[in-house]
């Protein structure tokens, strides 16, 4: 049985559909099986077991409704290792605030992003454990990730201090939280497990808002 995610609005659009047979208003035949697509949306026929009838789902109950079968594709499982990096190098830097930074503001905002990011790393290495997932791949399976510092950057970061180290400290971790949004939003469309797609819902709205505040702190 066809089923679609309920939280991927983008991917019913785009290509779930390809899978499904769409029924877009006044777009296709009727037939003695088919009921009529709802006001708000097309209708998905999801096909019955056998032996049963197809059943047609309202565009609402469509998005309803999630995958029995969410088991981690590719992207989910990269996604994963490449974040857990893509945090450790956040607490690389927040880890020099405390010495460094001339900014309460800055010493606050390090704080939340430390405690905020710490235990994600550790959420995302258990979902890989419990995948039988080893932390790192065989090979090197991704780019440059988005948003990372360079070592010339870091290097950089640890012989600054005052106003210089918190000035350069929120300009490197604005972008840095942006490529983590990047990486995010890339994987809600791409993946297809559950609980990464909810683990990328909360990098996207914790580090907006962390964005947000850092760009009032320049």
């Amino acid at each position: 049985m066809l089923f679609l995610r309920a939280s991927r609005a983008s991917a019913v659009a785009a290509t779930g559909l390809v899978a499904l047979a769409v029924l877009a208003v006044g777009g296709c035949d009727s037939g003695p099986d088919r009921e009529p697509a709802s006001a708000d949306g097309p209708a998905v026929i999801a096909p019955g077991e056998p032996g049963e009838a197809n059943r047609t789902l309202s565009a609402e109950e469509a998005a309803d409704r999630r995958s029995e079968n969410d088991s981690p594709n590719s992207a989910d499982v990269s996604y994963v290792r490449m974040m857990i990096e893509h945090h450790a190098q956040a607490l690389v830097m927040t880890d020099l605030v405390p010495e460094r930074a001339g900014s309460q503001d800055v010493k606050r905002i390090a704080e939340r992003i430390a405690a905020g990011q710490k235990p994600e790393i550790e959420a995302m290495k258990g979902w890989l454990k419990s995948y039988g997932k080893p932390l790192k791949a065989e090979r090197h399976e991704h780019a440059t990730m988005p948003g990372m510092a360079t070592e010339a950057q870091l290097k950089k970061l640890r012989a600054a201090d005052g106003k210089a180290f918190d000035h350069l400290f929120l300009t490197l971790m604005t972008t840095h939280h942006q490529g983590a949004i990047t990486m995010a939003t890339e994987v809600k469309g791409e993946g297809n497990n559950i609980r990464v797609e909810e683990m990328a819902d909360e990098v996207i709205a914790q580090q907006t808002s962390e964005i947000t505040r850092m760009r009032t702190m320049l």
